[in-house]
């Protein structure tokens, strides 16, 4: 009886000074992202799915609205290029594939109201290495198929972070 009750003492301790240390699961430690312009305009979400990912994710913060028109707008993020590729990288003696390299690449610029580049054309890459084996191909496709979603989260995360460090020049 006597050793239950250090034994819920002690696991009560550990919570309360793994509480009491700051710790934080990855990611909710960052605030909505302040942006210098108040308007932003991404156009064509369909032809690059980062960039719905992008409106959605601005939009749930409250500094910047995401408009459907260049007109009304601020400023303007161009995606111009999005791809994704998978490369063989290396093969076993008896020439299967052991991995592929899982490659993420987005190139995108932002424009303000008068055309002018804030920032010019940039390009994000990730790469992910998916070791492979052909004992286990449906849970390989659903690895890669996670490991894409992070790359892509990775670079929305780092386009808004870019975009962030913009200034924006008040017209008189």
């Amino acid at each position: 009886m006597q050793f239950k009750s250090y034994r819920f003492l002690t696991i009560c301790t550990l919570i309360l000074l793994l509480s009491a240390c700051g710790f934080q699961l990855r990611g909710l430690a960052q605030g909505p992202t302040v942006f210098s312009f108040t308007s932003l305009y991404i156009p064509d979400p369909t032809k690059y799915p980062i960039s719905g990912e992008i409106k959605r994710t601005i939009r749930a913060g409250k500094s910047t609205s995401v408009v459907d028109e260049a007109q009304g707008a601020q400023a303007t993020l161009q995606i111009l290029k999005q791809s994704n590729e998978k490369s063989i990288l290396s093969l076993s003696g008896e020439g299967r594939v052991r991995e592929f390299l899982l490659r993420y690449l987005v190139s995108f610029r932002l424009i303000d109201a008068r055309g002018i580049e804030l920032i010019p054309t940039t390009e994000i890459v990730r790469e992910r290495v998916l070791p492979f084996t052909d004992e286990q191909v449906v849970a390989k496709e659903a690895e890669e198929a996670l490991l894409i979603r992070e790359m892509r989260t990775e670079i929305v995360r780092q386009i808004l972070r870019r975009l962030a460090t913009v200034k924006m020049e008040v017209r008189p």
